[in-house]
């Protein structure tokens, strides 16, 4: 007797612990993450037409068929049954062309990059309701919250008016990572140099628990943040507040604001610089870098270096072994020139210079 209570003790222990979730994903606050609920809900009820009848007739089969039960009819020569197959096969496939149908609409309507129709089943989005734009950034390991249109930013804390459109517009500073609020909508990632797009509403107002959903090293178990569901007033007073910040998001703040950290507290900043994030999602905060859109750009005008020597070089043969240069001046003498790098120098370099003249 005493073993037996010893072995249920850890499921009293589990279902204790149970109690106590929230279970946020099946009672969400937010439309997005409604409608994300009521597709789970309803692909589970599907799969379980066939996943339930299969259990419960195998467990019949096995009790009614059983060694001991001899008044069981025993038919060794049976082998068909055309009903029985048109039940076993018609009834999957059904809930399979179903499940399938209901995925698909439920998937394009719910792409994250897709701007919101509604604020919930009985409001739709009108003309005249301007979404909140909210610029993300993953950081090792903390959050940053650009507000462009109010002129702050945040870290590991960000928030937003009840029943008002949001569009988070989201990217990295270094590692991929997956930014989720199970409250509010579903998890969508953010890598370097990208920018990735979320649409939601939050439509009660409260604390939302916010992280990292993608390992991204020592940190990641601390990458957390609040999300706030405000009414307008409130949302205003939070934004008044952070203006009251002694610190400016200038592109050195950043800089430094960037490097690994463990357990970042809440910060907030009065003042943001308005280029800060097209800079991270440029690649180009440290102006002593090249933008990657400069790095792009090289690439389709030839190249930097060897590569676009060689380029130009094969371009010139073949110009001059089929005639092509005066063909080409033919064409179009007002579309855009191609240019080429063939060779890098510094004052110091004259043997450089010199080349890039005779090449010029």
């Amino acid at each position: 007797m005493p073993s037996k209570i010893l072995r249920t003790l850890p499921l009293v222990a589990l279902a204790a612990l149970l109690s106590g979730c929230k279970m946020v994903v099946l009672n969400p606050s937010g439309d997005i993450a409604v409608q994300q609920r009521d597709l789970i809900v309803i692909s589970t009820i599907l799969m379980l037409l066939i996943i339930v009848p299969v259990i419960v007739l195998t467990l019949l089969f096995a009790w009614r068929y059983r060694a001991s039960n001899t008044k069981a009819k025993y038919d060794p020569e049976w082998y068909h049954s055309t009903p029985l197959e048109v039940v076993i096969w018609a009834a999957p496939l059904t809930i399979i062309i179903a499940l399938g149908a209901v995925t698909w609409v439920g998937t394009h309507l719910l792409d994250p990059f897709r701007p919101l129709s509604r604020i919930d089943a009985q409001r739709p989005v009108t003309e005249d309701m301007k979404p909140l734009e909210i610029q993300v950034v993953s950081l090792d390991w903390k959050w940053l919250f650009i507000y462009p249109e109010q002129g702050i930013a945040t870290v590991n804390e960000v928030a937003a008016p009840v029943d008002v459109p949001i569009n988070f517009r989201i990217t990295s500073s270094a590692l991929m990572n997956s930014f989720s609020i199970p409250a509010l909508a579903g998890q969508i990632y953010s890598m370097p140099g990208m920018e990735t797009k979320l649409h939601a509403v939050i439509n009660k107002p409260g604390s939302y628990q916010g992280f990292s959903a993608n390992y991204s090293g020592a940190g990641f178990s601390d990458m957390h943040f609040q999300f706030k569901g405000m009414s307008q007033e409130e949302f205003g007073r939070w934004v008044v507040e952070a203006k009251t910040s002694n610190e400016d998001l200038t592109r050195a703040a950043y800089l430094q604001l960037e490097r690994p950290s463990l357990k970042e507290p809440v910060r907030r900043f009065r003042t943001v610089d308005p280029e800060l994030f097209a800079a991270i999602l440029d690649r180009c905060v440290d102006t002593n870098r090249m933008c990657q859109s400069q790095m792009m750009r090289i690439d389709a005008n030839g190249g930097l270096g060897p590569a676009g020597t060689f380029n130009v070089a094969s371009r010139l043969a073949a110009s001059r072994q089929k005639g092509e240069a005066a063909e080409a001046q033919a064409e179009d003498r007002n579309a855009p020139r191609q240019r080429y790098v063939m060779a890098l120098c510094t004052p110091a370099d004259p043997y450089g210079r010199a080349q890039a003249e005779a090449a010029n």
